[in-house]
């Protein structure tokens, strides 16, 4: 799932070199956390979100046939 994520994401940075993607696995859930340089948050995130929604929707696609846990992407810098 990190490389599904890093294919979407490194085309749309400016420091492909700062992304960085930390996983934190619960017993019901994955969480993964999205770290990329602050001029390129506003980049990931997209005017109001769409770019966000639409990894992020890629990725629960992927993930629910995969995985049975739930899965999360957060967006930090």
């Amino acid at each position: 799932m990190e490389q599904l994520i890093r294919a979407i994401v490194t085309p749309l940075v400016d420091y492909p070199e700062e992304l960085r993607i930390e996983t934190e696995e619960h017993s019901n859930r994955i969480v993964y956390k999205l770290f990329v340089h602050a001029n390129d948050r506003g980049k990931v995130i997209g005017k109001q979100g769409r770019v966000a929604k639409a990894i992020r929707t890629i990725v629960y696609s992927a993930a629910n046939s995969h995985h049975t846990k739930k899965t999360y992407v957060d967006i930090l810098d």
